[in-house]
C-alpha cells in the first residue's frame, strides 16, 4: 500500500511538474536570444515565381520585403561555395554531372524552364538570369537579410568555407545553418557555435519523443530553429487516388504528432523559432500561423505576403 502511494505520489508530482514547465519553461531554461525573427520565408528565393536559387529570385523575394531566404549550398571542384540545390545538374540544368567535378567557371547556366518540386504540375519559367550564383554574391547583395543555409554535402570543406563566409561578412546574428543529418549539423556546431543551427531529422524524432514522454521541458537544446514539413501536404503534391492505405496512414500519423500547438508554443517561449515548409497555398498558411508556427516557408512569396497582409499577420520585428 505504501508503496503505492509513493509511486503515485511520485507519478503525480513528475506529470504536474512536466505540464508546468511546459507551459512556463523559463521557470527552468534561460530564454534563447532572438537576433531576428522570420515570419514571411522564401524557398530557394521564390521557387514558383522566378527560377529557383537566383540571384533574380533572391532579389525579387527581398524587394517583396521576405522576413528571410532559404538557399542551398555546395562546393566546386575549385571550391568555391555555390548556391543551389542538387547535387546532380540533370534536373536543373540538362547535364548529367555533379556540380563537384566542375569548377565554377564550367558550370552550365539552369535550364529555362523549372519544376516546382512542392507544387503538382507546377513550373518556373525564369528570365535572363540562369546564372548559379555564388554565396559571397548572396551575403554581398543582402547583407542584411537572414538566411537560411542548407549545407547538402557532408563536406569539411564546404562547411569550413561557408563558415568562413559567414564571419568574413559579419553574418553570424543573421544566419542560420543545417541540414537533416545529424553528422552534418554536429560539424556545423563544432566548426562555428556561434552560428545557430537548425535540428535534425534524428533530433527532431528525439524531441518528439521527449515531448510524448514529458521530458522535454527538463532537457536543455542545443538548437535554435526547428524546420519541419507540414505532412498532410503530401495528399497535394500526389493524387490522393493512388496513395495506398499506408501510405495515407502513415502521413496522417506523422502530421498528427508533428503539427502540435502546444509543442509549438513551448519552443518559441524558450526563444526556438519553428518554421514549417513548404507550403504553397492559404488554407497551409493559415494553419500552420494558427499552430503558433514563427514562420512559413513557401515558393510563392506573393501569394504568401498578401495572405499576411489581408489578414493583419504581423511581420518580423
Amino acid at each position: 500500500m505504501c508503496a503505492a502511494v509513493y509511486v503515485l505520489s511520485t507519478v503525480t508530482g513528475y506529470v504536474l511538474t512536466s505540464a508546468l514547465l511546459l507551459k512556463c519553461p523559463n521557470l527552468l531554461h534561460r530564454r534563447k536570444r532572438e537576433t531576428f525573427l522570420s515570419r514571411h520565408i522564401s524557398h530557394r528565393g521564390g521557387a514558383g515565381e522566378n527560377l529557383e536559387n537566383t540571384m533574380t529570385a533572391f532579389k525579387h523575394a527581398v524587394d517583396l520585403g521576405t522576413d528571410m531566404l532559404e538557399l542551398d549550398c555546395h562546393l566546386t571542384k575549385d571550391e568555391q561555395v555555390v548556391v543551389s540545390h542538387d547535387t546532380n545538374l540533370q534536373r536543373v540544368c540538362g547535364v548529367e554531372a555533379d556540380i563537384s567535378s566542375m569548377t565554377y567557371a564550367e558550370l552550365p547556366p539552369y535550364l529555362c524552364k523549372l519544376g516546382v518540386t512542392f507544387q503538382k504540375e507546377c513550373f518556373c519559367e525564369g528570365g535572363e538570369d540562369k546564372r548559379i550564383p555564388l554565396l559571397r554574391d548572396v551575403f554581398d547583395a543582402f547583407p542584411n537579410t537572414p538566411i537560411n543555409i542548407d549545407i547538402k554535402v557532408n563536406n569539411n570543406t564546404l562547411i569550413k568555407k561557408v563558415s568562413e563566409l559567414v564571419v568574413k561578412y559579419d553574418r553570424e546574428n543573421l544566419t542560420v545553418w543545417g541540414n537533416s543529418s545529424n553528422q552534418i549539423v554536429k560539424k556545423c556546431y563544432k566548426e562555428n557555435p556561434q552560428i545557430p543551427v537548425l535540428f535534425s531529422l534524428p533530433r527532431v524524432l528525439q524531441l518528439l519523443g521527449l515531448f510524448y514522454t514529458g521530458l522535454l521541458p527538463f532537457v536543455p537544446l542545443k538548437e535554435q530553429f526547428l524546420e519541419i514539413p507540414m505532412p498532410s501536404i503530401i495528399t497535394k503534391l500526389q493524387d490522393p487516388s493512388r496513395l495506398t492505405r499506408s501510405q495515407r496512414f502513415v502521413a496522417w500519423l506523422a502530421d498528427t504528432l508533428l503539427m502540435r500547438k502546444s509543442l509549438f508554443q513551448h519552443l518559441t517561449a524558450r526563444g526556438i523559432q519553428v518554421y514549417i515548409w513548404v507550403l504553397n497555398d492559404e488554407e497551409d498558411f493559415q494553419r500552420a500561423f494558427e499552430l503558433g508556427a514563427t514562420g512559413v516557408m513557401t515558393d510563392f512569396p506573393t501569394m504568401l505576403k498578401e495572405f499576411m497582409d489581408r489578414n493583419g499577420i504581423s511581420k518580423a520585428q
